[in-house]
């Protein structure tokens, strides 16, 4: 049994700062890729930010220069800094890990719960 669960979400006035944690719990032997993703009402789901297990990340073009994505590997966690906040960026934020389990081969693709960012103007 693997989880992800995430924190940090809330509402914040545009230009404000949030920062999201997402922890995973489980069975985990390792964790290759975490990511975050985002939705808003009535769109598809869209990465925002990646980080490999070497610590290489991504990001989507329209956060790039204000959100950063870190992890810990040893709390399993990884993070999402945001800055710079805008309308625009209101979503629900979902965490993304794929990983390795304990008498289980291969990669496995989780998803946390989401949680709700609100960027007010």
């Amino acid at each position: 049994q693997v989880q992800l669960v995430e924190s940090g979400g809330g509402l914040v006035q545009a230009g404000g700062s949030l920062r999201l944690s997402c922890a995973a719990s489980g069975i985990i032997s390792s964790i290759d890729t975490m990511a975050w993703h985002r939705q808003a009402p009535g769109k598809q789901r869209d990465m925002v930010a990646t980080i490999t297990s070497g610590d290489s990340t991504n990001y989507a073009n329209s956060v790039k220069g204000r959100f950063t994505i870190s992890r810990d590997n040893a709390k399993n966690t990884v993070y999402l800094q945001m800055n710079s906040l805008k309308p625009e960026d209101t979503a629900v934020y979902y965490c993304n890990a794929q990983l390795r389990v304990y008498g289980k081969g291969g990669v496995w693709n989780y998803w946390g719960q989401g949680t709700q960012v609100t960027v007010s103007s």
